[in-house]
């Protein structure tokens, strides 16, 4: 299913976190936090402003960006789970 979000919302899928510490111990996912970070999967035209202009999103579809735990709207698209965040939610880009 093709999915384009409207304005400056953007659809995130998160990314997994290391499930083993340096250690070697594995940490199960009922004991894990809820990961910060994800790939972007889809972004709306851009953020409307008061005069009526479309400014577009800093992010694009691909990148990996750094969010609030708790940020954003869950939903499930096509049988995967993702968010759906406001541009201003996403805290920083990751680059490799």
């Amino acid at each position: 299913m093709a999915i384009r979000p409207l304005y400056d919302r953007i659809i995130v899928k998160r990314l997994d976190p290391e499930r083993t510490t340096v250690s070697g111990i594995v940490i199960p996912d009922s004991a894990g936090e809820k990961p910060d970070q994800g790939q972007v999967l889809a972004v709306g035209n851009g953020k409307l402003l008061p005069s009526g202009e479309l400014r577009p999103l800093a992010v694009k579809a691909g990148d990996r960006v750094l969010f609030g735990k708790y940020a954003g709207q869950a939903v499930r698209i096509d049988g995967a789970d993702a968010l759906v965040l406001r541009e201003e939610d996403v805290i920083a880009l990751i680059e490799d």
